[in-house]
C-alpha cells in the first residue's frame, strides 16, 4: 500500500513463464491486471482455515461458551486474514510468476494448512482458560514467514528503488514472528497472552504502514508498485470464498430441519433465507467500486485494506452463525432460538456497519441517504430478533435477517448508482448531473 503508484516494470507475459524473471516490480498502471491462476489456487488454502475456524467457534457458542468461542474466532480470523493480506499486497507489487515465485507460494500454502490444523487446539485451550495453545498455529506462520522473507529479500535485491521499503518489511516480519514464537512457548495466562499479543498485532500492522511511508527516493517515487484494480479484485475474491461459509452453513441448517421435521415450510424458509442472505451480502459488498476509488485515491488504501479484517470476520461469522442455528434446530444448543438467531444477526449487523465504513473510507463522503439505508438495515436485523423473541420460528427470523442487506441493494439500484458513478468520476454528492444529493452506495 502506498501514497503514489509509480510505474515499475513490464507485466509478466501470459504466453509463457520464464525460468527466472527479475523481480523489479509490476506496473501499477497496467490496463489489464487480473488475478492469476496461482493466486486463485493460493486462496483455496484459506477455504480450509475459514471452515475450521467457523466450525470450532460454532461448536463453542452452541454449547453456551460464547466468550471463548468469540475470542478464539477473533484471534483465528486475524491470523488467517493477515497471512492472506501479507501475500496479496506483495503479489500485487512484485509477482513474477516464475518457478522460484511459484515454489515460495506453495510453501506459504503449506503454512496456511498447518495454521488451520492448529486452530482446534487453540479454541480448546481458550475454553479451558489456563493458557493459549497456539504452537501449531505459530509453526504454520513460521513456514509462511520464511517464504515471505525470501520474497522480500529477493525484491530488495532486484528492485533497488524499493530496497529500503522491502527491508523495512523484513524487519517488521522478523520482530513480530520472534515475538509470537516466544509467546507461544512462554507459560503465560490467557489474559497475559492477549495483552502481549495485542502489542505484537500493533507491530504486525504498523510494519507496512511505516514501510510504505518511507521518504521518496531520488526519482520522487514512494512505496511499492501495487495495482489498485488488482488488489480490489483480490479482496473481492476472498470475500466470495468467505461467503462460501454461508452456503455451507445454509446446507447444515437445512439438513438439521429436514432430519428433524422432514421437508416442510420451515425447511423451505431456511433454504431461502440462507441462500438469500448470502446473495444479499455478496451484492452489497460489490456495490462499492473499490478499484476505481483506490486508483483515484491510493492514499486511502490502509483504512480500506485493514478494515477488511472486520469485513472478512463478519462474513465468516455469518457462516458460523448458520452452523449454530443448525445445532439449535437439532436440539444440540444451549442458546435457544433467540440466541441461535443472534449468532447470525450479530455478524450481519457487523458486516453492514463495516461495509459502509469501508465505502466512506474510500469516498470520504457521507450522504444522508447512506445513513438512512444503514439504519434501515440495522432496524431489520433488530426486528428479526424481536420476531423470534415473541415466539416466531427461527426460520422466520432468518427470513427477516435476509432482508437486511436488501435495504442497501434496493437503495443502490433505485438511486445510489448515480451517486457512486459521480464519486468515481470525481464529482461530490449533490453534483450528479442535476440530481439531488444522491444516495445508496
Amino acid at each position: 500500500m502506498n501514497d503514489v503508484n509509480p510505474a515499475a516494470g513490464p507485466a509478466v507475459p501470459v504466453s509463457r513463464v520464464p525460468r527466472v524473471r527479475r523481480m523489479s516490480g509490476r506496473d501499477p498502471g497496467d490496463a489489464h491486471r487480473p488475478s492469476t491462476p496461482l493466486e486463485l489456487l493460493f486462496d483455496l488454502a484459506f477455504v480450509v482455515a475459514f471452515g475450521v475456524a467457523g466450525e470450532q467457534a460454532a461448536h463453542l457458542v452452541a454449547e453456551g461458551h460464547v466468550a471463548a468461542g468469540l475470542t478464539g474466532f477473533g484471534f483465528a480470523m486475524f491470523a488467517i486474514c493477515w497471512a492472506w493480506i501479507n501475500f496479496s499486497w506483495f503479489a500485487s507489487a512484485f509477482d513474477t510468476d516464475d518457478w522460484v515465485y511459484r515454489l515460495t507460494t506453495m510453501v506459504q500454502m503449506v503454512g496456511v494448512v498447518v495454521l488451520a490444523l492448529g486452530l482446534p487446539e487453540m479454541f480448546r485451550s481458550i475454553d479451558q482458560g489456563q493458557r493459549v495453545d497456539n504452537e501449531v498455529m505459530v509453526a504454520g506462520y513460521v513456514v509462511m514467514r520464511l517464504a515471505m522473507l525470501v520474497q522480500w529479500l529477493r525484491a530488495s535485491r532486484q528492485a533497488p528503488r524499493c530496497r529500503a521499503i522491502c527491508l523495512t518489511y523484513v524487519r517488521a516480519l522478523v520482530v513480530s514472528q520472534v515475538g509470537w514464537v516466544v509467546l507461544a512457548v512462554a507459560p503465560v495466562s490467557v489474559g497475559t497472552f492477549f495483552a502481549v499479543g495485542g502489542v505484537l498485532i500493533l507491530v504486525e500492522t504498523a510494519g507496512p504502514w511505516v514501510a510504505e511511508r518511507l521518504p521518496a527516493g531520488p526519482d520522487g517515487r514512494r512505496g511499492t508498485p501495487w495495482h489498485p484494480h488488482h488488489i480490489a479484485e483480490r479482496y473481492g475474491l476472498l470475500a466470495i470464498i468467505t461467503l462460501g461459509e454461508g452456503v455451507i452453513g445454509t446446507v447444515a441448517s437445512l439438513s438439521a430441519v429436514v432430519e428433524t421435521q422432514g421437508w416442510s415450510v420451515d425447511a423451505a424458509l431456511v433454504a431461502l433465507a440462507g441462500t438469500g442472505l448470502t446473495f444479499g451480502l455478496w451484492w452489497t459488498y460489490f456495490i462499492t467500486p473499490a478499484g476505481d476509488l483506490l486508483a483515484r485515491h491510493p492514499e486511502r488504501s490502509f483504512g480500506w485494506g485493514y478494515g477488511h479484517l472486520v469485513v472478512f470476520a463478519a462474513l465468516a461469522g455469518v457462516g458460523a452463525g448458520l452452523h449454530v442455528v443448525a445445532y439449535d434446530l437439532e436440539g444440540h444448543s444451549a442458546l435457544g432460538p433467540v440466541g441461535a438467531l443472534l449468532a447470525v444477526a450479530v455478524p450481519v449487523l457487523v458486516f453492514l456497519v463495516a461495509d459502509y465504513l469501508m465505502f466512506w473510507t474510500l469516498a470520504r463522503t457521507v450522504d444522508p441517504l447512506h445513513l438512512a439505508l444503514l439504519a434501515g438495515g440495522v432496524a431489520t436485523v433488530v426486528l428479526a430478533v424481536v420476531v423470534v423473541a415473541v415466539g416466531a420460528p427461527t426460520s422466520v427470523g432468518l427470513l427477516v435477517v435476509m432482508l437486511a442487506p436488501a435495504v442497501t441493494v434496493v437503495g443502490y439500484e433505485t438511486r445510489g448508482h448515480q451517486h457512486v458513478a459521480a464519486l468515481v468520476e470525481g464529482a461530490g454528492p449533490g453534483q450528479e448531473q442535476g440530481q439531488g444529493s444522491g444516495g445508496g452506495r
